[in-house]
């Protein structure tokens, strides 16, 4: 039960301090005490994208049957605790992935053409050309109504200058969104740089061993807006100081975490350079990751986020599941069943930490429900087949209840539908209302009927 006090926050109030500034979630506060009951309680919808490279096992990923009563295969058994919070969608494709007559990089275009849905120029110049992506058309529209139009991440190395796969530029194999056909938004794989962008600010000007020298003197950002923190406390109902509480935790055990990989100094695998405030351990890492975007979403820095897990073409390893073996090479397997069930085995690694990011989403209240109620989430490969270098048929998951979305099924569409189709259609839920977008031929059909 919410007290009516007559007092009103704004939803862009955030904590201040020195060099600190920490957005809030969403508050009773921050409702007009005297709001129609339509309004109150109503939070913003949030588009996320979760990259996964190399393409899925089709064979542990598609359901057998459409409708609600779809069967978990082994790749999304992980994800039974939420069956009823996302949708499988089949039959999706990104055309432009494909070679139409440019030959090899597969892996390239399946990253560059992902969200934009355009063909990619083929260079491994400075003349690289591409689209604009959906993340970035609604960053745009959106970008008056938060302090960060998005954020973009990433879990390995995001150069974007070189030849990454048959004469094919690294940015299209190292960054998904592209906020103009020239321009890769390169995803930020530094934790702590991540947190200082949403939380804190950073002196991007300075040499890195400067920087290094002031970490060693930075406090917690919330120690910096303490006084801050208890002049607003003091002045609110016992459900917001709750909700105030549980975030502020939140916020200090990730500091706590990346302080700790920052100081981890543990021999890694050869090759492999490990920036700080970067977990040795990929589950530590990915998680992490997710985190701040739960954070992010929470204090509602931004409503748009995407998030690499790996690079297009990633050669990351996996010891950690038994599978030292470079991710690509495994996944042109030839059939060979040891190779396959490798791979598997990566895919199930990977749905099984997106699981946890729904549940963060599910477990963190927002408004009248949830963030994951309030969330769009797309999760998938640009490349089905990763033997093959196949464009048609695109493991693709949508999650969340944001927008009107009504999971908790499989849908088919026709073979060839535009992946940038769903896209068209998220943005319209998000009130983003573009023609077109790359080769898109409409909206997509049910996904808010039942």
């Amino acid at each position: 039960m919410r007290i009516v006090t007559g007092k009103h926050l704004s939803r862009r109030t955030v904590l201040r301090g020195v060099s600190a500034a920490l957005a809030l979630p969403l508050l009773d506060a921050m409702t007009p005490a005297l709001a129609a009951p339509a309004k109150a309680g109503a939070a913003p919808t949030r588009l996320s994208f979760v990259y996964v490279p190399n393409g899925i096992i089709q064979q542990e990923w598609l359901p057998s049957a459409t409708g609600a009563n779809f069967e978990l295969k082994r790749l999304l058994k992980p994800l039974a605790a939420y069956r009823k919070d996302f949708f499988i969608l089949g039959g999706l494709c990104d055309n432009n992935g494909n070679a139409l007559g440019d030959g090899p990089g597969d892996h390239a275009r399946a990253g560059a053409s992902y969200l934009t849905g355009v063909h990619c120029k083929k260079t491994a110049g400075a003349d690289i050309q591409g689209g604009i992506s959906v993340d970035q058309i609604a960053a745009q529209a959106l970008s008056a109504q938060t302090r960060l139009p998005s954020i973009e991440l990433g879990c390995e190395d995001s150069r974007t200058v070189g030849n990454c796969d048959s004469g094919y530029s690294c940015a299209y194999t190292n960054s998904i969104s592209w906020r103009s056909p020239n321009i890769p938004m390169p995803p930020e794989m530094n934790p702590r740089l991540v947190f200082e962008r949403l939380f804190g600010n950073i002196d991007r000007s300075v040499d890195p061993a400067t920087r290094a020298r002031r970490a060693q003197y930075r406090k917690s950002i919330l120690d910096l807006v303490q006084e801050d923190t208890r002049g607003l406390v003091s002045t609110l109902g016992t459900s917001d100081r709750r909700k105030i509480d549980e975030y502020l935790t939140a916020v200090r055990e990730i500091e706590a975490r990346i302080q700790g990989a920052e100081k981890d100094n543990r021999e890694i695998d050869p090759g492999i350079e490990k920036p700080a405030g970067v977990p040795i351990a990929f589950r530590d890492y990915l998680t992490l990751m997710y985190d701040l975007q739960v954070l992010a979403f929470q204090s509602d820095l931004t409503r748009v986020t995407s998030l690499m897990v790996g690079r297009e073409g990633s050669l990351r390893v996996y010891p950690e599941i038994g599978v030292p073996d470079s991710h690509h090479p495994l996944t042109h397997h030839r059939n060979q069943p040891e190779w396959i069930e490798k791979v598997k085995k990566i895919n199930e690694l990977h749905t099984e930490l997106f699981g946890y990011f729904l549940g963060k989403l599910k477990a963190t209240p927002d408004g009248d429900g949830s963030l994951l109620d309030h969330s769009m989430i797309v999760y998938g490969s640009g490349l089905a087949d990763g033997n093959a270098h196949t464009h048609e048929g695109l493991p693709v998951l949508l999650a969340g209840h944001g927008g009107g979305l009504r999971p908790g099924r499989y849908v088919k569409y026709a073979e060839g539908t535009p992946m940038t189709n769903l896209y068209l259609s998220l943005l319209d839920r998000m009130g983003v209302k573009p023609e077109t977008l790359g080769d898109s031929t409409g909206k997509l059909e049910h996904l808010t009927d039942l």
